[in-house]
């Protein structure tokens, strides 16, 4: 089950807020490192007896030699790298696959609020639908976690348990014998979905919609539980797990070599001396427990539904569904307290719900914004003034942009319409019936520019365009 500490350092006090879980055995680096530790020293010390005791001279030169080479090449090793990515990546998926675990809660509701009855089959409905529900995600645990497998081996201890009728076994052993490799973890989805269109003929669920949206949470469950089967089923390349552990130990192996504490003499024309000699390998040892540490926190949580003490706690979960489904469908049913005035319906809403003694200390004050303290004056808050716009330096009599001048005379407009110039402040209102436009008497009154098509829009700025397109709506209501 999973190790929880969050209690103990919900306040950080004092000297070292983790420092009390340091003490913990129980999903501990301490118990996942402790053998490969004892394996590394073992190794270490044989090394170092025999460089002391088994030796000559000549063949302790030897012996120098190889670890002045492992000490100087064993940092070509990318092991944080290599180890750190990967860890990376088995954390990430990890909490993925938690937060894959589908729940029934929300299709209990559903099903509680929407299959009427207080009949006996219309309990029986609401209870076997979710009964089926808890099935299909229990057969996705039995098939992807050690745990769940141990308990229900079988269809027989579905059975027992009460997640599955005899008649129901028979039908799923018959699929396996017609159809033996796929799982049949979605049947009981479908056994859902066909009581829930039973109990629409029936009258019980009273419109389509409801229909829909059951089902719909129905298909989605069953994604959920098809994404943990492919967790199961799909790993991490096993090329990178490979990678990751060669280098691990790889490097440790060098490292029994390497850092050897030799008697002090010249090896390559290269001082490798030690003038105190110390019986532990202090350093290394600590190097190995935090890498070789990292290595195991990927092992342990690459699968999180095995037997390891900090894995999900799948057992739990099989047992809190069917309980929490039955309460909501059957139990709970078309049940709530009863309906009165709350605390505070004559003052609509309170300022501020009471505080306990133990909880005054930490009375709040309601967040403000980042700029709630900047005062702008009143002289600078005042808009700036805006400049007048001759639409014919902006827009030609033909309807193209103009490039700050005003059109020619050679200029011809367009057929059926006069040369018009008008000039109109864009920082005013739109003009009113009294405002002169000249406009031909043989045209009706509109706004007499026409408007620049799409690729000439490009050139004038949007601000523009949208003051252009309102003094020709207002125009062509008039």
């Amino acid at each position: 089950m999973t190790i929880t500490y969050t209690g103990e350092v919900a306040t950080c006090r004092g000297f070292g807020c983790f420092l009390k879980l340091l003490l913990r055995w129980r999903g501990s680096i301490y118990k996942l490192v402790w053998l490969d530790l004892l394996a590394f020293l073992t190794l270490y010390y044989l090394l170092n007896l025999v460089y002391r005791f088994a030796l000559n001279e000549a063949q302790k030169e030897t012996f120098e030699a190889i670890v002045a080479y492992c000490n100087s090449y064993r940092d070509l090793i990318p092991l944080s790298f290599v180890l750190g990515f990967y860890v990376s990546i088995v954390m990430t998926r990890w909490w993925n696959q938690y937060t894959s675990i589908p729940w029934p809660d929300p299709i209990a509701v559903f099903v509680s609020s929407n299959v009427h009855g207080q009949d006996e089959r219309g309990r029986v409905m609401r209870r076997t639908i979710m009964r089926y529900v808890c099935l299909c995600l229990t057969m996705v645990l039995a098939n992807v976690s050690p745990r769940v497998k141990k308990r229900f081996p079988g269809l027989n201890n579905l059975v027992e348990a009460g997640l599955l009728n005899e008649n129901e076994r028979t039908i799923i052993e018959t699929m396996n014998k017609s159809f033996p490799r796929p799982s049949k973890h979605w049947l009981p989805i479908v056994w859902a979905a066909s009581i829930i269109t039973r109990a629409r003929k029936e009258g019980r669920i009273r419109d389509d919609f409801a229909v829909k949206t059951i089902i719909d949470e129905l298909n989605k469950f069953r994604g959920q539980c098809g994404l943990l089967i492919s967790y199961d089923t799909i790993s991490v390349p096993l090329v990178y797990t490979q990678v990751v552990t060669l280098a691990v130990y790889s490097y440790f192996l060098t490292c029994c070599m390497g850092q050897q504490w030799t008697d002090g003499k010249v090896v390559g024309g290269s001082s490798y001396l030690n003038k105190v000699d110390l019986y532990f390998p202090v350093f290394t040892t600590l190097q190995f427990f935090f890498y070789m540490g990292w290595l195991k926190v990927a092992e342990s949580l690459i699968n999180p539904f095995g037997e390891d003490d900090d894995d999900f706690e799948v057992n739990w979960m099989v047992d809190r569904n069917l309980q929490v489904s039955y309460l909501i469908v059957d139990e709970m049913h078309h049940d709530h307290p009863e309906l009165l005035k709350d605390q505070y319906w004559d003052e609509v809403f309170p300022n501020e719900l009471p505080y306990t003694i133990a909880a005054e200390r930490f009375r709040e004050n309601h967040p403000e914004p980042s700029t709630a303290k900047i005062d702008v004056p009143k002289n600078a808050a005042m808009p700036s003034g805006m400049s007048s716009v001759r639409i014919d330096e902006m827009v030609g009599n033909n309807g193209s942009v103009a490039s700050g001048s005003k059109p020619t005379a050679t200029e011809q407009p367009s057929q059926g319409a006069t040369n018009q110039t008008v000039t109109y402040d864009l920082s005013k209102a739109a003009p009113d019936e009294e405002s002169k436009i000249s406009t031909s008497k043989h045209r009706p009154m509109f706004w007499p520019i026409q408007l620049p098509s799409p690729r000439q829009t490009l050139a004038m700025t949007s601000k523009n365009y949208e003051l252009l397109a309102k003094r020709r709506s207002w125009c062509a209501s008039k």
